[in-house]
C-alpha cells in the first residue's frame, strides 16, 4: 500500500525522536557535516590532523594498551606533528583487538555507549563499546550521503542482513524494522522472497548483502512480477559489488547498485557519489595503503580507539590530484580488490586466493565476459570453478587461458549452469576446506 502523507511524516517524527534520543551529537555532527561537504583537501586533512593529535593523546592517557605500546616504543603524543607522523605508530590487528581486548578499551566515564560486535565472517568476532559520538558521526555520514541521493533516512526502504531466528530476538527485530520504516527477508523461501518483492513497490531504496539484492535482482527479472519504481538507490554493503551484478539490478530497480564500504570496528570508510567514485570519509577516518593494503584510523572512537588498524582488505587509491565532477575533494578509494590472508594451495606452491579477482576482472575489462562465480578448494594442488552461466566453448577457452597464466601447479575442474542459492549472510566467492598444517 502507498504511505500516505501522514504516515511519512509520523516515520519522520519516530526518526527524530528516535535520533534525538541515541544520538543525541547527531544534529551538531550534520551541521559540520554540510559545511565539511565543500571543503579543499587541504582543509580535511588539517581537520583530520587536529582529530588525530586528539586521539592519540586521549589513548595515551586513558588506554592502559596504548600507554604501554607507545612507551614500549618511545612514542609520546607529541611526537604526532604531521599526518605523515602516523607511520611511527604501531600497526594493530583484529588478533590484537581481541586479545587485548580489556586494555584497549579506555577507562574515561562515557555519558552513553553501545555494544557493538563484528560479524565474526573471519573467524573471529570482535566485542567492543562504542562512545555516542562515535556512533552518530557513524549513523550521521551515512544519512549525510543519503541525502546526495535525495533520500531521508526515515523513507520506506528495503533490508537484505543477518538476524537471530530466535523468537524473541526476531520479533524485537521487527519491531525496531517497524519504527524506522524498513522491511526484511527472514527467509530466502520461495514465499518470503516472494512477499519481499510485492513489498519493494513502496520502498525508495534499499541496502544489505550485494549478493542477496543481486539473487533478488534476477527473481524479479525472471517472473512476471511488476518491477518497483519508486527506488532512488540501491546500496551494497559488506561484500564486493561484482560487474555482472548491475545488469540485472538495473533491470529490476531502475538504478545501478552503489557500494558503502566500512566495517563495524573501523566505522564507515567510503561511500560513493552520483558520479559512481568512492570517497573516503575523510572527516571520520584515516585511510593508507600499504603494500595495496588497507589501515584504518577511526578518529572519534575514543572509547575502542582504533588506530592504523589492518583490516584485511586489498585497496587500491586513486592518486591525490584525481578530481570528481560531483565537487568533493575528498579522497577517492578506485577498488576494493579483495580479502587479504586467502591462500590457493598449489602442489608445491602457494597463492593468494587475489588472483582469482584478477582472473574473473581480466575476463571482464579485456573480453566482457562477466561470469558469475564461486571457487571451490577440498585438497591441494586442485580447484572447483563453478561458474552460474552456460558456458561457450569460446568462453571456457578464455577462463582456462586466464587460470593457467595464474596457477602452474593446479589442476581444475570448471562447472557450467551451476545455480547459486541466496543465503541469508555473506556470499564469498573462494571457499576452502583446506587448514594449512
Amino acid at each position: 500500500m502507498e504511505q500516505t502523507f501522514i504516515s511519512r511524516m509520523i516515520y519522520k517524527w519516530l526518526y527524530i525522536i528516535g535520533r534525538n534520543f541515541r544520538n543525541p551529537s547527531s544534529k551538531q555532527i550534520h551541521r559540520f557535516l554540510s559545511n565539511s561537504h565543500h571543503f579543499s583537501l587541504e582543509e580535511l586533512e588539517s581537520f583530520q590532523l587536529k582529530k588525530l593529535k586528539e586521539l592519540v593523546n586521549f589513548a595515551y592517557q586513558h588506554s592502559e594498551y596504548y600507554r604501554r605500546i607507545f612507551n614500549e616504543k618511545s612514542i609520546k603524543p607529541s611526537d604526532i606533528t604531521s599526518l605523515s607522523d602516523l607511520k611511527k605508530l604501531p600497526i594493530i590487528t583484529k588478533r590484537e583487538l581481541i586479545q587485548h581486548n580489556s586494555e584497549i578499551h579506555t577507562d574515561f566515564k562515557f555519558k552513553k555507549t553501545f555494544k557493538a560486535k563484528t560479524s565474526g565472517t573471519s573467524g573471529e568476532s570482535l566485542v567492543f563499546k562504542r562512545n555516542e559520538y562515535a556512533d552518530s558521526f557513524n549513523r550521521a555520514i551515512i544519512n549525510h550521503n543519503y541525502g546526495s541521493y535525495g533520500l531521508n533516512p526515515w523513507d520506506r526502504n528495503g533490508y537484505f542482513w543477518g538476524f537471530n531466528k530466535l523468537f524473541f530476538d526476531k520479533l524485537i527485530t521487527q519491531i525496531l524494522d517497524a519504527f524506522q520504516n524498513r522491511f526484511r527477508v527472514f527467509s530466502y523461501s520461495k514465499t518470503e522472497l516472494l512477499k519481499f518483492i510485492k513489498k519493494l513497490k513502496c520502498a525508495r531504496y534499499i541496502h544489505g548483502y550485494s549478493s542477496s539484492i543481486y539473487e533478488t535482482a534476477k527473481a524479479i527479472n525472471n517472473s512476471k512480477i511488476k518491477k518497483p519504481t519508486k527506488i532512488k538507490m540501491v546500496k551494497g554493503t559488506s561484500e564486493k559489488i561484482f560487474d555482472y551484478y548491475q545488469p540485472e539490478i538495473i533491470k529490476a530497480f531502475g538504478a545501478k547498485m552503489i557500494s558503502e564500504y566500512g566495517a563495524a570496528e573501523a566505522g564507515i570508510i567510503a561511500f560513493e557519489c552520483l558520479q559512481g567514485n568512492m570517497h573516503i570519509n575523510m572527516e571520520g577516518v584515516i585511510v593508507e595503503e600499504v603494500n595495496n593494503e588497507i589501515l584504518v584510523t577511526n578518529l572519534h572512537m575514543q572509547s575502542f580507539p582504533v588506530i592504523r588498524y589492518k583490516l584485511g582488505d586489498y585497496i587500491k587509491l586513486a592518486p591525490r590530484d584525481v578530481k570528481c565532477p560531483c565537487g568533493k575533494n575528498h579522497v577517492i578509494l578506485d577498488d576494493v580488490l579483495g580479502r587479504i590472508g586467502e591462500t590457493v594451495f598449489g602442489l608445491k606452491n602457494r597463492y593468494p586466493s587475489l588472483y582469482l579477482y584478477y582472473i574473473f576482472k581480466n575476463l571482464s575489462e579485456k573480453y566482457r565476459l562477466n561470469l558469475e562465480y564461486q571457487v571451490l578448494q577440498k585438497e591441494k594442488g586442485q580447484l572447483i570453478f563453478n561458474i552460474s552461466s552456460v558456458l561457450l566453448s569460446i568462453e571456457k577457452q578464455l577462463l582456462v587461458a586466464e587460470i593457467e597464466r595464474y596457477f602452474k601447479d593446479v589442476s581444475y575442474i570448471i562447472n557450467s549452469d551451476t545455480k547459486f542459492l541466496a543465503k541469508k549472510g555473506k556470499k564469498k566467492s573462494f571457499i576452502s576446506t583446506i587448514n594449512e598444517s
